[in-house]
Protein backbone atom coordinates (compact mmCIF):
# COMPACT_ATOMS: atom_id res chain seq x y z
CA UNK A 1 0.00 0.00 0.00
CA UNK A 2 2.53 2.49 0.98
CA UNK A 3 4.60 1.98 -2.54
CA UNK A 4 1.15 2.42 -4.21
CA UNK A 5 0.90 5.83 -2.43
CA UNK A 6 3.80 6.92 -3.07
CA UNK A 7 3.84 5.74 -6.88
CA UNK A 8 0.58 8.14 -6.90
CA UNK A 9 2.29 10.92 -5.22
CA UNK A 10 5.27 10.56 -7.40
CA UNK A 11 3.00 10.66 -10.82
CA UNK A 12 1.28 13.23 -9.56
CA UNK A 13 4.30 15.59 -8.83
CA UNK A 14 5.80 14.53 -12.17
CA UNK A 15 2.29 15.26 -14.02
CA UNK A 16 2.99 18.84 -12.13
CA UNK A 17 6.15 19.27 -12.92
CA UNK A 18 4.80 18.77 -16.81
CA UNK A 19 2.10 21.45 -16.45
CA UNK A 20 4.54 23.82 -14.99
CA UNK A 21 6.86 22.91 -17.68
CA UNK A 22 3.96 23.58 -20.41
CA UNK A 23 3.12 26.50 -18.73
CA UNK A 24 6.40 28.08 -18.91
CA UNK A 25 6.93 27.42 -21.89
CA UNK A 26 4.17 29.07 -23.86
CA UNK A 27 4.59 32.11 -21.36
CA UNK A 28 8.08 32.30 -23.01
CA UNK A 29 6.59 31.73 -26.41
CA UNK A 30 4.25 34.43 -26.10
CA UNK A 31 6.29 36.88 -24.47
CA UNK A 32 8.57 36.79 -27.94
CA UNK A 33 5.39 36.91 -29.74
CA UNK A 34 4.50 40.60 -27.94
CA UNK A 35 8.17 41.03 -28.16
CA UNK A 36 7.85 40.98 -32.03
CA UNK A 37 4.66 42.96 -32.28
CA UNK A 38 5.10 45.79 -29.72
CA UNK A 39 8.79 46.08 -30.96
CA UNK A 40 9.22 44.79 -34.36
CA UNK A 41 11.86 42.61 -33.05
CA UNK A 42 12.32 39.27 -35.16
CA UNK A 43 14.31 36.87 -33.30
CA UNK A 44 15.84 35.11 -36.17
CA UNK A 45 17.75 36.44 -39.16
CA UNK A 46 17.11 36.90 -42.56
CA UNK A 47 18.93 35.07 -45.58
CA UNK A 48 19.67 36.86 -48.83
CA UNK A 49 18.05 34.91 -51.51
CA UNK A 50 17.33 38.17 -53.78
CA UNK A 51 19.69 41.01 -55.04
CA UNK A 52 20.30 44.33 -52.84
CA UNK A 53 20.45 47.42 -54.24
CA UNK A 54 22.44 50.63 -52.58
CA UNK A 55 22.60 53.99 -53.65
CA UNK A 56 25.54 56.05 -53.30
CA UNK A 57 27.81 52.91 -53.07
CA UNK A 58 30.93 54.18 -54.20
CA UNK A 59 31.81 56.29 -50.83
CA UNK A 60 31.15 55.94 -47.70
CA UNK A 61 28.37 54.54 -45.80
CA UNK A 62 27.36 53.09 -49.14
CA UNK A 63 30.23 51.22 -49.78
CA UNK A 64 30.23 49.99 -45.98
CA UNK A 65 26.88 48.70 -47.16
CA UNK A 66 27.80 47.00 -50.01
CA UNK A 67 30.91 44.94 -48.53
CA UNK A 68 28.91 43.83 -45.79
CA UNK A 69 26.19 42.59 -47.79
CA UNK A 70 28.38 40.73 -50.49
CA UNK A 71 30.23 38.78 -47.35
CA UNK A 72 26.97 38.13 -46.01
CA UNK A 73 26.09 36.45 -49.48
CA UNK A 74 23.75 38.59 -50.78
CA UNK A 75 23.94 40.05 -54.40
CA UNK A 76 24.96 43.72 -54.22
CA UNK A 77 23.76 46.21 -57.15
CA UNK A 78 25.86 49.13 -56.66
CA UNK A 79 24.54 52.61 -57.82
CA UNK A 80 26.65 55.51 -57.64
CA UNK A 81 26.97 59.02 -59.84
CA UNK A 82 30.76 58.42 -59.79
CA UNK A 83 31.85 55.52 -62.00
CA UNK A 84 34.73 55.15 -60.92
CA UNK A 85 34.76 55.15 -57.21
CA UNK A 86 31.70 52.77 -57.82
CA UNK A 87 33.98 50.53 -59.95
CA UNK A 88 36.69 50.78 -56.90
CA UNK A 89 33.90 49.08 -54.49
CA UNK A 90 33.22 46.56 -56.82
CA UNK A 91 36.69 45.77 -57.41
CA UNK A 92 36.95 45.48 -53.72
CA UNK A 93 33.94 43.09 -53.26
CA UNK A 94 35.23 40.81 -55.91
CA UNK A 95 38.48 40.31 -54.50
CA UNK A 96 36.72 38.50 -51.66
CA UNK A 97 35.89 36.11 -53.73
CA UNK A 98 32.46 37.32 -54.47
CA UNK A 99 30.84 37.26 -57.77
CA UNK A 100 27.47 38.25 -57.63
CA UNK A 101 27.99 42.06 -57.85
CA UNK A 102 27.16 44.59 -60.15
CA UNK A 103 28.12 48.26 -60.56
CA UNK A 104 25.84 50.82 -62.43
CA UNK A 105 26.09 54.71 -62.67
CA UNK A 106 23.06 56.43 -61.97
CA UNK A 107 21.86 60.37 -61.39
CA UNK A 108 19.20 59.30 -58.85
CA UNK A 109 17.94 62.81 -58.76
CA UNK A 110 16.78 62.40 -62.41
CA UNK A 111 13.41 60.34 -62.50
CA UNK A 112 14.16 59.17 -66.26
CA UNK A 113 17.89 57.98 -65.59
CA UNK A 114 16.21 55.90 -62.34
CA UNK A 115 13.77 54.25 -64.76
CA UNK A 116 16.11 53.63 -67.18
CA UNK A 117 18.94 51.81 -65.04
CA UNK A 118 16.23 50.18 -62.69
CA UNK A 119 14.90 48.37 -66.49
CA UNK A 120 18.68 47.33 -66.98
CA UNK A 121 19.11 45.70 -63.42
CA UNK A 122 15.70 43.45 -64.08
CA UNK A 123 17.42 42.02 -67.24
CA UNK A 124 20.62 41.62 -66.46
CA UNK A 125 20.36 40.88 -62.47
CA UNK A 126 16.87 40.09 -62.28
CA UNK A 127 14.16 42.18 -59.52
CA UNK A 128 15.45 44.07 -56.76
CA UNK A 129 13.46 43.11 -53.71
CA UNK A 130 15.86 45.01 -51.00
CA UNK A 131 15.78 49.04 -51.65
CA UNK A 132 18.67 51.08 -49.50
CA UNK A 133 18.38 54.58 -50.50
CA UNK A 134 21.28 56.28 -49.41
CA UNK A 135 22.58 58.76 -51.46
CA UNK A 136 22.67 62.28 -50.40
CA UNK A 137 24.11 65.72 -49.79
CA UNK A 138 25.03 67.97 -47.11
CA UNK A 139 26.04 71.78 -47.78
CA UNK A 140 26.75 73.28 -44.40
CA UNK A 141 25.66 77.50 -44.41
CA UNK A 142 23.65 79.95 -42.41
CA UNK A 143 19.64 79.15 -44.03
CA UNK A 144 20.19 82.73 -46.07
CA UNK A 145 23.76 81.66 -47.64
CA UNK A 146 22.34 78.87 -49.33
CA UNK A 147 22.09 79.18 -53.32
CA UNK A 148 18.40 78.53 -54.94
CA UNK A 149 20.48 76.14 -56.76
CA UNK A 150 21.64 74.40 -54.03
CA UNK A 151 19.07 74.58 -52.27
CA UNK A 152 17.10 72.32 -54.87
CA UNK A 153 20.39 70.18 -55.72
CA UNK A 154 19.91 68.61 -51.74
CA UNK A 155 16.04 68.39 -52.84
CA UNK A 156 16.89 66.58 -56.00
CA UNK A 157 19.19 63.98 -54.29
CA UNK A 158 18.19 63.85 -50.91
CA UNK A 159 13.94 63.58 -51.15
CA UNK A 160 12.78 63.54 -54.81
CA UNK A 161 15.37 60.51 -55.22
CA UNK A 162 13.68 58.28 -53.12
CA UNK A 163 10.05 58.95 -54.96
CA UNK A 164 11.70 57.75 -57.86
CA UNK A 165 13.34 54.86 -56.68
CA UNK A 166 10.33 53.75 -54.92
CA UNK A 167 8.07 54.45 -58.25
CA UNK A 168 10.60 52.43 -59.99
CA UNK A 169 11.16 49.50 -57.83
CA UNK A 170 8.01 49.19 -55.44
CA UNK A 171 5.24 47.83 -58.23
CA UNK A 172 7.14 44.88 -58.38
CA UNK A 173 7.70 44.17 -54.75
CA UNK A 174 3.70 44.61 -54.68
CA UNK A 175 2.96 42.11 -57.08
CA UNK A 176 5.23 39.47 -55.30
CA UNK A 177 3.92 40.85 -51.94
CA UNK A 178 7.80 40.60 -50.62
CA UNK A 179 10.37 43.69 -50.62
CA UNK A 180 12.44 45.59 -48.32
CA UNK A 181 12.81 49.63 -47.91
CA UNK A 182 15.47 50.46 -46.25
CA UNK A 183 16.02 54.90 -46.23
CA UNK A 184 18.70 56.79 -44.46
CA UNK A 185 17.21 60.07 -42.83
CA UNK A 186 19.31 61.45 -39.98
CA UNK A 187 19.02 62.57 -36.79
CA UNK A 188 18.62 65.63 -38.48
CA UNK A 189 15.32 64.62 -39.43
CA UNK A 190 14.11 64.33 -35.28
CA UNK A 191 15.55 67.36 -34.56
CA UNK A 192 16.42 70.77 -36.59
CA UNK A 193 20.33 72.57 -36.68
CA UNK A 194 21.46 75.37 -37.26
CA UNK A 195 23.88 75.82 -40.50
CA UNK A 196 22.05 72.41 -42.13
CA UNK A 197 18.04 73.88 -42.60
CA UNK A 198 17.26 72.85 -45.84
CA UNK A 199 19.26 69.41 -45.35
CA UNK A 200 17.22 68.86 -41.97
CA UNK A 201 13.96 69.88 -44.31
CA UNK A 202 15.09 66.90 -45.97
CA UNK A 203 15.82 64.84 -43.57
CA UNK A 204 12.30 65.32 -42.31
CA UNK A 205 10.96 64.77 -45.46
CA UNK A 206 12.18 61.50 -45.46
CA UNK A 207 11.22 60.12 -42.61
CA UNK A 208 7.46 61.50 -43.58
CA UNK A 209 7.48 59.76 -46.88
CA UNK A 210 8.34 56.50 -44.63
CA UNK A 211 6.00 56.48 -42.41
CA UNK A 212 2.88 57.67 -45.33
CA UNK A 213 4.15 54.93 -47.79
CA UNK A 214 4.77 52.18 -45.22
CA UNK A 215 1.05 53.15 -43.77
CA UNK A 216 -1.07 53.28 -46.98
CA UNK A 217 0.51 49.90 -47.88
CA UNK A 218 -0.92 48.37 -44.54
CA UNK A 219 -4.31 49.92 -45.13
CA UNK A 220 -4.76 49.59 -48.80
CA UNK A 221 -3.66 45.59 -48.05
CA UNK A 222 -6.07 45.68 -44.95
CA UNK A 223 -2.82 44.56 -43.29
CA UNK A 224 -1.51 41.83 -45.71
CA UNK A 225 1.65 43.49 -47.01
CA UNK A 226 4.52 41.60 -46.06
CA UNK A 227 6.47 44.67 -47.76
CA UNK A 228 9.12 45.85 -44.82
CA UNK A 229 9.91 49.21 -44.36
CA UNK A 230 12.77 50.76 -42.33
CA UNK A 231 13.65 54.43 -41.46
CA UNK A 232 17.88 55.02 -40.45
CA UNK A 233 18.76 57.94 -38.19
CA UNK A 234 22.67 58.34 -38.16
CA UNK A 235 24.12 60.44 -36.13
CA UNK A 236 27.17 62.83 -37.60
CA UNK A 237 28.89 60.07 -39.55
CA UNK A 238 32.32 60.39 -40.54
CA UNK A 239 32.25 60.30 -44.12
CA UNK A 240 33.65 63.34 -45.13
CA UNK A 241 30.12 65.29 -45.57
CA UNK A 242 30.81 66.49 -42.37
CA UNK A 243 33.02 69.46 -42.86
CA UNK A 244 33.07 71.03 -39.51
CA UNK A 245 31.46 69.28 -36.80
CA UNK A 246 31.11 70.60 -33.83
CA UNK A 247 31.51 68.76 -31.00
CA UNK A 248 32.02 69.85 -26.85
CA UNK A 249 32.00 66.31 -25.43
CA UNK A 250 33.91 64.09 -28.36
CA UNK A 251 34.75 61.52 -25.86
CA UNK A 252 30.73 60.83 -24.33
CA UNK A 253 29.68 62.46 -28.92
CA UNK A 254 32.40 60.64 -31.06
CA UNK A 255 31.64 60.83 -34.72
CA UNK A 256 30.43 57.48 -35.96
CA UNK A 257 32.25 55.41 -38.67
CA UNK A 258 30.87 54.69 -41.60
CA UNK A 259 31.67 50.87 -41.12
CA UNK A 260 29.81 51.02 -37.67
CA UNK A 261 26.89 52.56 -39.16
CA UNK A 262 26.52 49.73 -42.02
CA UNK A 263 26.56 47.51 -39.38
CA UNK A 264 23.72 48.93 -37.63
CA UNK A 265 21.70 49.37 -40.74
CA UNK A 266 21.80 45.76 -41.97
CA UNK A 267 20.68 44.34 -38.13
CA UNK A 268 17.86 47.16 -38.64
CA UNK A 269 17.06 45.61 -42.08
CA UNK A 270 17.46 41.94 -40.70
CA UNK A 271 15.71 42.67 -37.98
CA UNK A 272 12.87 44.18 -39.46
CA UNK A 273 13.11 47.66 -37.47
CA UNK A 274 10.57 50.40 -38.56
CA UNK A 275 13.04 52.87 -37.22
CA UNK A 276 16.48 52.87 -35.67
CA UNK A 277 19.18 55.38 -34.98
CA UNK A 278 23.23 55.01 -34.86
CA UNK A 279 23.40 55.01 -32.17
CA UNK A 280 20.71 53.25 -31.06
CA UNK A 281 19.63 55.48 -28.26
CA UNK A 282 19.53 58.23 -30.07
CA UNK A 283 16.01 58.20 -31.08
CA UNK A 284 14.11 57.50 -28.13
CA UNK A 285 16.12 60.06 -26.62
CA UNK A 286 15.63 62.65 -29.12
CA UNK A 287 12.06 61.78 -28.85
CA UNK A 288 11.88 62.60 -25.55
CA UNK A 289 13.61 65.44 -25.41
CA UNK A 290 11.70 67.04 -27.66
CA UNK A 291 8.88 67.05 -25.19
CA UNK A 292 10.96 68.91 -22.59
CA UNK A 293 10.15 72.35 -22.03
CA UNK A 294 11.49 74.63 -24.41
CA UNK A 295 13.60 76.27 -21.27
CA UNK A 296 14.72 72.97 -20.30
CA UNK A 297 15.63 71.75 -23.95
CA UNK A 298 17.32 74.98 -24.88
CA UNK A 299 19.60 74.28 -21.95
CA UNK A 300 20.73 71.38 -22.82
CA UNK A 301 21.05 72.25 -26.24
CA UNK A 302 23.67 74.60 -25.25
CA UNK A 303 25.38 72.85 -22.98
CA UNK A 304 25.86 70.22 -25.14
CA UNK A 305 27.09 72.38 -27.91
CA UNK A 306 27.42 70.17 -30.71
CA UNK A 307 26.40 70.11 -34.51
CA UNK A 308 28.04 71.32 -37.35
CA UNK A 309 29.86 74.72 -38.65
CA UNK A 310 29.11 76.83 -41.58
CA UNK A 311 31.76 75.94 -44.48
CA UNK A 312 32.63 79.28 -47.04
Amino acid sequence: MENRVGSGQGSSIAEHGLVVIRTQTATVRNLSKFIRVIFGIHLRFKAYSSPIRITGAGHGIGKELALRYASLGATVVCWDLNQEANEETLSEIKKTGTTAAYAYQCDVSKREQVFSVAEKVKKEVGDVTILVNNAGIMPCHAFLDHTIDEIKRIFDINVLAHFWMLQAFLPSMIEKNHGHVVALSSLAGIGGLPNLVPYCASKFAVRGLMESISEELRISTKGKSLIKFTTIYPYMVDTGLCKKPKIRFPNAMPLVSPGQTASQIIRAQRCDYRERSVPPVWLPLGIMLKNLPDNALFTLIDFCDSGVQAVS
